[in-house]
């Protein structure tokens, strides 16, 4: 492929489509934290990254120090970019004892229980166990260091975690520990050849750990030595904008403010998060239609909701307290409407753990030993992949079918008039869309969306919840465009028991963009934070995360720097970006545990291990806490318990502010040892430059914290219309070649993110492997593959191919022409040119694959596993 042209976006869909809509969203600024855009309309392209570096580009081709070919081959890019390290770029390939049982129909239940004790017994023993439980997610503890769900506002029960919460907390509060005596024994590249669940499982890093030029195995440094190094690497860059700094959802709002401080004084807005690659479709959507990027319900609005609408989220594996509200909502009497290409066990029903949720204490045993379950789902639709914004039209259609028929009885005309814009343009659009192609992109009969419709049409409050499966398709904003019209027909967003419910999936994911960690920054921030600093902060936008991955791979960004996350697995397109780490002259992380990241280095890397969540904070003024934002804009304390795994460890503001003093010197405006040596401190100057933390020290120790302003919560909507928008949008119409499937990327059970707990995956009955993708019968009996078999994927976008090797494959419960992997062994097959229109986020849930038989090493196919149930034509039924 070295002929390959530059990798662009193909067909952008540039700009916004209701004029004035960035000034509204700046100007919103004044009075709510929000961080968002309405679409991004200076995307870089790799020519444009060139451009910008001043280097010529002659003929289609990049100049000298850039390739943007994709090798093809699966090892390719270790012979070209490792050299004599050796290092692999993904989880080797090797299986590890596939069994397949029956899916589970429930979620929870006693099998989480033995699963939690398992977990948490087996890293932190029996009293350190109770202690950390005991903490999670309480008003004087520490906030999970998963998912974002909300805590409830009054009274917490004994436990408030959840399964997944559980291994969270092991995984963090294990007693195993990496030591520089591990370093001495495993090269770099002895590790790389060990799996993502292995490198995990090894313990706390304990030692600040460097990898010298040309060097096979990282050294212990001290911080000085550290930070030394640090300041060489990015004082030498001809251009602040050479450095790329990364956030995870994990910071809390403390750090990531002193973070994005310090990167601007550094002189760069290059500050791409993990956001970039989940809900930015979400804030992109929202900020135009309704003047907010973030969700508008409570916890109490569930209290009073009539039905609640799932969409592109699983929330048994990835928000497992979410079953806990669905489970309320329908002992209280709503419905809930959920539409899903995999029939998930967290969607169908649940089995609740925690006996403090039973009114009678004797049901408890019960439920728990006889699995009663409480059904959730009244109607399912297993919808193919993408095909939400379809059945969302279809609803619609419908709707207006029935108004026209009895006009004023569904619409609710007053708000569509007081409260909305663009109501003509939109009907108008919707009246023109086809039947037949809504069936045809949605995979269902029009008989279930008309279902569906009377479902919303018969409930007065409505919230609608969404997540990853929504937000990383190519036509991703416009879905969630079209739920936010759904809800606008009828009144559903700024009253109470309705609205949009984004479920983000780190737990602070949300706050780190509300305090500025954002590569294109509002001008109104930008001039806040130049009045209480003293300095002008730098005006250009900066990298997100696929452009940034971009930059570094034209050798444009020089120096990369992660504020915790697991980049190069959580990213897109494995190898492309792991060549960019390649080019790096340094890549530094601040992280708990190994990961693959710190293994694929550019030419000097550093690791910096910090304090977690649960662990305590002692600085110059005494114990320290930090703060999180949840999905429903609820800001808390968090304070950990333990103490650390090593008097080595330092926490996450400490290490920015020292950061800042090496690098910046006494050019730098800002007192970083007192902001680091009392967090209140930093808490200050958050409240005088972003709205919304009014007195935010006092409020956030009053227990369970504060909400920040929401004006579309209050049926307020600072938009450039000053309403509520309806948007237009074309159904997409997907045509594919007749051996290719879509293929989706998943967590499994024992996942969350980048994080591999263990190899179990119980509700969907694959245990002990992770290397598999789900097919239906259907398409496994038209390639002529059997259960078992071991196959390579190929994915395929309008830059080549990309391969994957070595998985099993699974007959599933999946739309016909559907498939799914799990990532991050499946990221590779995703390609870097494929994003989201307006938001560019990577498109991880609709890649084109084909499927080919794997020819093993004696030239014949290779069937592992063993199956003790098979799906086969729509029904289950036991290996005999």
């Amino acid at each position: 492929m070295a002929n390959e042209p530059l990798n662009e976006k193909i067909d952008p869909e540039e700009g916004t489509q209701i004029e004035g809509a960035h000034e509204a969203a700046n100007a919103s600024d004044t009075f709510q934290p929000s961080h968002w855009t309405a679409g991004k309309e200076d995307l870089r392209s790799e020519r444009d990254i060139l451009a910008e570096s001043s280097e010529v580009v002659e003929d289609g081709r990049v100049a000298e120090q850039g390739s943007t070919e994709h090798s093809g081959a699966g090892e390719a890019i270790i012979a070209e970019f490792d050299g004599a390290s050796g290092a692999r770029f993904t989880s080797p390939d090797e299986f590890t004892g596939l069994r397949v049982t029956k899916p589970k129909r429930f979620a929870a239940g006693l099998p989480s229980i033995i699963s939690t004790m398992k977990h948490a017994l087996g890293q932190m023993g029996l009293i350190r166990s109770v202690q950390t439980l005991k903490a999670v997610n309480q008003k004087d503890g520490f906030d999970c260091q998963s998912c974002a769900w909300a805590d409830p506002d009054g009274e917490r029960h004994l436990f408030e975690f959840c399964e997944n919460g559980a291994k969270a907390v092991s995984d963090e509060a294990t007693r195993r520990k990496v030591t520089p005596e591990f370093f001495r024994e495993h090269s770099v590249a002895d590790l790389s050849h060990r799996s993502d669940f292995w490198l995990g499982k090894q313990g706390r890093i304990t030692h600040p750990m460097y990898l010298r030029k040309g060097g096979t195995h990282y050294e212990h440094i001290s911080w000085q030595g550290a930070f030394e190094i640090l300041e060489r690497a990015l004082n030498s860059l001809a251009s602040p904008d050479e450095a790329i700094f990364y956030t995870s959802g994990r910071t809390s709002n403390e750090a990531a403010f002193l973070y994005q401080l310090f990167v601007r004084q550094f002189g760069t807005n290059n500050l791409p998060d993990c956001s970039n690659m989940c809900h930015e479709s979400s804030g992109t959507a929202l900020t135009e239609s309704i003047g907010s990027g973030k969700g508008t319900v409570t916890l109490d609005d569930f209290r009073k909701c009539d039905l609640i609408i799932i969409l592109g989220q699983n929330p048994g594996t990835n928000h497992p307290r979410m079953m806990t509200t669905l489970e309320q909502a329908k002992h209280r009497g709503a419905k809930i409407l959920t539409m899903n290409p995999l029939p998930e066990a967290g969607l169908l029903s649940v089995v609740n753990p925690n006996p403090q949720e039973y009114k009678n204490p004797l049901k408890f045993p019960i439920a728990l030993l006889g699995n009663h379950a409480t059904p959730l789902s009244d109607l399912h639709l297993p919808l193919r992949i993408n095909g939400d914004m379809a059945v969302l039209k279809g609803m619609m259609k419908v709707m207006l079918e029935v108004e026209n028929a009895n006009p004023g009885g569904v619409l609710d005309r007053s708000f569509i008039d007081r409260d909305t814009a663009g109501f003509a343009e939109f009907r108008q659009n919707l009246e023109k869309a086809s039947w037949d192609d809504i069936t045809e992109q949605s995979g269902l009969t029009r008989e279930l969306i008309e279902q569906a419709a009377a479902l919303y049409m018969n409930s007065k409050r409505v919230i609608t919840c969404w997540a990853m499966g929504l937000t990383q398709h190519r036509n991703a904003v416009g879905t969630i465009q079209e739920i936010v019209n759904l809800h606008l027909l009828r009144g559903n967003i700024g009253r109470y028991g309705a609205g949009l419910c984004p479920v983000r999936g780190h737990s602070n994911v949300q706050g780190d963009r509300t305090v500025g960690i954002w590569e294109r920054p509002r001008e109104e921030f930008l001039e806040a934070l130049d009045k209480e600093f003293n300095f002008t902060a730098p005006r250009k936008h900066g990298y997100d995360t696929v452009e940034a991955i971009k930059a570094m791979h034209l050798g444009r960004g020089k120096v990369f720097f992660a504020l915790g996350g697991n980049f190069l697995s959580a990213t897109p397109d494995t190898e492309y970006t792991a060549a960019g780490l390649k080019r790096c002259k340094l890549t530094a992380q601040v992280i708990t545990k190994l990961n693959r990241t710190a293994l694929v280095t550019g030419e000097e890397a550093l690791i910096l291990p910090c304090l977690g969540r649960s662990d305590k904070d002692i600085q110059a003024a005494g114990p320290q806490f930090v703060s999180c934002e949840n999905s429903m804009a609820i800001v808390q304390r968090s304070e950990g318990i333990l103490d650390p795994p090593a008097p080595q460890l330092r926490s996450e503001p400490w290490i920015v502010g020292q950061l800042a003093k090496a690098v910046l010197g006494r050019k730098s405006t800002v007192d970083w040892e007192a902001l680091v040596s009392n967090y209140d401190n930093i808490r200050d100057k958050i409240e005088k430059t972003i709205p919304g933390f009014e007195n935010y020290n006092a409020r956030v120790r009053h227990g369970g914290g504060f909400y920040l302003p929401n004006p579309p919560r209050n049926g307020v909507f600072p938009t450039a219309t000053g309403k509520a928008n309806f948007t237009v949008h074309e159904l997409p119409i997907h045509k594919f070649e007749a051996a290719e499937l879509v293929m989706m990327t998943i967590r499994s059970h024992d996942q969350f993110n980048t994080t591999i707990y263990g190899l179990e995956d119980r509700y969907r009955g694959i245990h002990n492997e992770r290397r598999v993708i789900l097919m239906n019968p259907e398409d496994i009996r038209a390639r002529s593959l059997t259960a078992g078999q071991v196959v390579d994927l190929t994915s395929h976008f309008d830059d080549g191919q990309r391969y994957a090797r070595r998985f099993v494959v699974v007959p599933y419960e999946i739309p016909v022409g559907c498939s799914a992997t799990y990532f991050p062994e499946a990221n590779v097959l995703v390609p870097i040119g494929s994003t989201a229109d307006r938001s560019n986020t990577p498109v991880s849930k609709f890649v084109r694959i084909t499927v080919t038989p794997h020819v093993s090493k004696t030239g014949h196919a290779e069937v592992v596993g063993k199956f003790d149930h098979d799906y086969v034509d729509g029904y289950g039924r036991a290996k005999q």
